[in-house]
């Protein structure tokens, strides 16, 4: 099967970017005939769509941090795939029930913020359902019946995939970004691995068989530590298989329409394989071999500048990150200092090394923490929001 064609075939092009809002997608709720399920904390609609008539449920949902958009892209693209009308599309439909919540969390999503609009992680309000948004989502999950449960998350530009230890990184090689990463929660405090575990696990692995012929080593198994109030941990912990996606960074891909690509990919080799495998597998071994995502990247690393300290020149190592700021309805990249040496076992995105000329900025001349990244390295280098100005 050729992904890559099927996606640039049905990807969603009415939105795009990392600025997605109910404003940006009420219109495909109404063209795919959605029904509102509930409000949110500021009485916007929660919107639900369900497609197919077939024995296994599966519910997704996306959106419950509000600034975590790469998933509804791919989600819409994958909608759009399911009405095809192709032999594939048809043989899924025929077999699958899907329940979808687009976006949960919409007060977030337009202020661009993880939380609700009461400041609250709805990913950590599994048990309280202190929440409008919690509450709807709990709803779905008890009428629907899934079979199977789908939590569509985005990751930040920090992880990476390899082994971080000196000694198992003996050249310095760069680790591999982690484009995609996956999880299939822990159900109990000893992580223990049950069949219902085992079958998230399952899929888990088919879709990283599939991304490997695309990102080779760019998927990550995220950290199972178990907390109860994660809502993954707790549909887990009631027996239900649920994955955790999780949207990351590709080279460059700020926007984030690379990665949705790699997000739709997945979706569709996951539902392949629950689709043409009915025999019960145990791939333990397999999810364990994908590696676990560490935090080992900055957006900037900066190496051998020289400083003036305390009337001494020092040669240090700093990093800056990028702060997603929202700007007139559009999300914007400020590069802020954030960390200065300690930079032992971790990568830029961008590196740049000053080959010892002196950091100066006009002010302080020293790098300082959540200072913008605006500065000169020696004569030639001049450093612009974290990059090297041309």
């Amino acid at each position: 099967m050729n992904y890559l064609e099927l996606h640039k075939e049905f990807k969603e092009q009415s939105i795009a970017g990392r600025y997605i809002t109910l404003d940006h997608i009420e219109p495909l709720m109404v063209k795919y005939n959605s029904e509102i399920i509930g409000q949110s904390v500021l009485g916007k609609p929660i919107y639900k769509l369900q497609f197919g008539t077939g024995k296994t449920r599966i519910l997704m949902w996306s959106q419950m941090h509000g600034n975590e958009s790469t998933t509804t892209k791919a989600l819409f693209d994958f909608i759009n795939f399911l009405h095809s009308n192709t032999k594939l599309s048809s043989i899924i439909l025929d077999h699958f029930t899907f329940c979808m919540l687009p976006m949960l969390n919409p007060d977030g999503a337009k202020l661009y913020t993880r939380e609700n609009a009461n400041g609250i992680d709805l990913n950590r309000d599994a048990q309280d359902l202190s929440q409008p948004e919690s509450i709807v989502l709990r709803k779905i999950f008890e009428t629907f019946q899934p079979n199977y449960c789908y939590n569509l998350h985005d990751q930040r530009t920090i992880y990476g995939v390899g082994q971080m230890a000196p000694e198992a990184n003996p050249n310095g090689e760069k680790l591999n970004l982690a484009t995609v990463s996956f999880l299939a929660p822990a159900f109990n405090e000893n992580r223990d691995v049950n069949e219902v575990r085992i079958k998230a696990m399952n899929v888990i692995v088919a879709m990283n068989r599939t991304l490997q012929q695309f990102i080779p080593n760019q998927v990550g198994r995220f950290d199972d530590s178990f907390n109860l109030n994660c809502v993954g941990d707790t549909f887990q912990n009631l027996n239900v298989p649920t994955i955790l996606f999780e949207a990351g960074h590709f080279a460059n891909d700020y926007e984030r329409e690379i990665t949705r690509k790699y997000i739709f990919i997945a979706l569709i080799s996951g539902i392949r394989f629950l689709n043409e495998n009915d025999i019960v597998l145990n791939e333990i071994d397999d999810y364990l071999k994908i590696m676990q995502n560490k935090v080992v990247f900055y957006d900037f690393v900066y190496k051998n500048v020289k400083i003036n300290y305390d009337g001494n020149e020092k040669i240090i190592n700093f990093a800056a990150q990028f702060k997603e700021i929202l700007n007139n309805r559009k999300v914007t990249f400020e590069a802020a200092i954030s960390q200065v040496e300690n930079l032992e076992n971790y990568f830029g995105h961008i590196e740049i090394d000053a080959k010892g000329e002196t950091y100066k900025d006009g002010e302080s001349n020293f790098p300082i923490l959540e200072k913008k990244a605006n500065f000169y390295l020696g004569k030639n280098i001049k450093i612009v929001n974290g990059l090297q100005d041309k």
